[in-house]
């Protein structure tokens, strides 16, 4: 330990031989640090909180839950310090009075972008943060601009979610009516393009129906007939059997015989003509087919005995079946007709039937595009209806943009005290510095150590009363020039107390 206690007795020894450069050192760093200490303009920071309500029970009903509001408000959120809303902040403030063109707008932004915070403390509470420091205004226009800011702020905020969503929501709607309108066109052009080609092609598409479904159909309608004819067959013989098995005639006493029963039948006849039934009509057919029956009946009777009535009518029930089997065998020629037509245009036309098909489908195609956008616009009319009468998303300010008493930088009275320390030692350090540059000998031992031989003894210094008055003078200067110093700095940081009273 002595070595390192000599050195530091050496080293003490000489910055107080050298006290003055000490002292000179001390106050010119001082001076410059203080000076530029004072140019470091105060910023001040002011605060907001506010706190966004998400829950609607009659949004999620439409399916605007807590998640999508959320959503919004993070976007929100993010892009609330856009350069679009910074640019609003910039020309609603007092910053705006000294932007000229548009490069000093961005350069203005640009730092404005550095000094505004918001921060999502929860899922509904936000806190927004500004901070002002521009040289050129007063602490008091500081602190003033730093709150307009969060206000400016807040304003955004309150626009970007009350009245924001509605003006987007406004121009979906616009967009999604552009687009219905779009397709409507669309879908009538297809319309019109169909009904043009169906009526080129009449013959082979009736209607809306395609060749195959047609030809599906006539097969479908053949199956129908062979089996309505098979049954007419089956109950045709069925009532020959009976009629082959009943009497023409019986015989009653005191009766009219055939030829009254023919007379009753022409009655009939003419009857039913007198309704306006054509001769084709089953009713007539069997008439005219019972009367012919009777005449025939009445030609060869020389009995004189009356028609059966059992007969008779079995012979009309016959009469009508043949004549629905008779018509059930033309509707069979003629879809055979039908279908052999058919058959003959699919095989000699397959490029209308195909573009008939391509035609259809993308009218289907655009048919439900159609539908699909009518659906959408509506339930977002909806949406927007209930988002702007029932407000999904309610609005409160917790905190309003705090007034800076303060400034939260630069900690003005810490800088001074270190201007202070750092002045002090770099007027010791340099005057240290200086000793160790001088070629005399503080102590016997390093004059011993220098030249490697010994040294006898030492001669101490001898100081008459001249010159110690001179020395206690000196002194008295020395107490006085590092008390001014630091008086420097008291008196520095009263201003600066004084100051801050001031904003406050």
């Amino acid at each position: 330990m002595n070595p390192i206690l000599t050195e530091l007795r050496v080293a003490a020894y000489g910055a107080w031989q050298r006290r003055w450069l000490a002292l000179g050192i001390a106050w010119g760093v001082a001076m410059l640090g203080w000076l530029a200490v004072a140019f470091f303009p105060n910023s001040y920071e002011s605060k907001a909180r506010i706190f966004v309500q998400l829950d609607d029970v009659l949004a999620e009903q439409i399916g605007i839950g807590p998640n999508d509001a959320r959503r919004e408000l993070q976007r929100v959120r993010q892009t609330l310090t856009s350069a679009v809303n910074l640019e609003k902040v910039v020309r609603a403030t007092r910053i705006g009075e000294t932007v000229a063109d548009r490069r000093q707008m961005e350069a203005a932004v640009a730092l404005l972008s550095k000094e505004v915070t918001v921060v999502s403390d929860q899922d509904n509470l936000f806190e927004i943060t500004a901070v002002s420091g521009d040289s050129n205004l007063s602490d008091l226009q500081n602190s003033r601009l730093a709150q307009d800011i969060v206000q400016k702020m807040i304003d955004i905020f309150r626009e970007e979610n009350l009245s924001g969503g509605r003006g987007e929501m406004k121009g979906t709607l616009a967009f999604m009516d552009q687009q219905l309108e779009n397709r409507k066109r669309e879908l009538e052009a297809a319309e019109q393009k169909r009904m043009t080609f169906e009526a080129q092609n009449a013959e082979s598409i009736p209607g809306s129906g395609a060749l195959a479904q047609r030809q599906e159909a006539a097969r479908s309608e053949m199956r129908g007939i062979d089996a309505d004819i098979a049954a007419g067959q089956s109950a045709l013989a069925a009532i020959e059997g009976q009629l082959n098995g009943t009497p023409a005639t019986i015989q009653v006493p005191g009766g009219g015989g055939i030829r009254e029963a023919l007379g009753q039948a022409q009655a009939q006849l003419a009857g039913l003509r007198s309704r306006g039934l054509t001769d084709s009509h089953p009713d007539v057919i069997a008439a005219r087919n019972q009367i012919a029956l009777l005449a025939r009946q009445a030609a060869g009777d020389r009995s004189g005995g009356a028609p059966n009535p059992a007969y008779s009518s079995l012979q009309s029930i016959k009469a009508e079946r043949q004549a629905n089997l008779q018509a059930l065998l033309s509707r069979r020629a003629s879809l055979q007709g039908e279908m052999g037509l058919l058959a003959g245009r699919a095989a000699g036309e397959p490029m209308v039937a195909a573009e008939s098909a391509r035609i259809n489908r993308d009218y289907d195609v655009l048919k439900a595009q159609y539908d699909k956008l009518l659906q959408d616009r509506e339930e977002l009319r909806l949406r927007g209806q209930v988002e702007s009468e029932t407000s999904a998303v309610k609005f409160q300010v917790i905190d309003p943009p705090t007034t800076p008493r303060k400034p939260v930088a630069p900690n003005r009275p810490l800088l001074l005290f270190a201007v202070l320390v750092i002045a002090i030692g770099a007027g010791i350090g340099t005057s240290v510095a200086a000793s160790q540059v001088q070629s005399s000998f503080a102590t016997a031992a390093k004059l011993e150590a220098a030249t490697g031989l010994p040294v006898l003894g030492s001669i101490s210094q001898t100081i008459t009363d001249a010159a110690r008055e001179i020395n206690r003078r000196r002194m008295k200067w020395f107490a006085g020039g590092s008390a001014a110093l630091g008086g420097v700095f008291v008196l520095l940081l009263a201003v600066e107390l004084v100051q801050r009273s001031m904003v406050a």
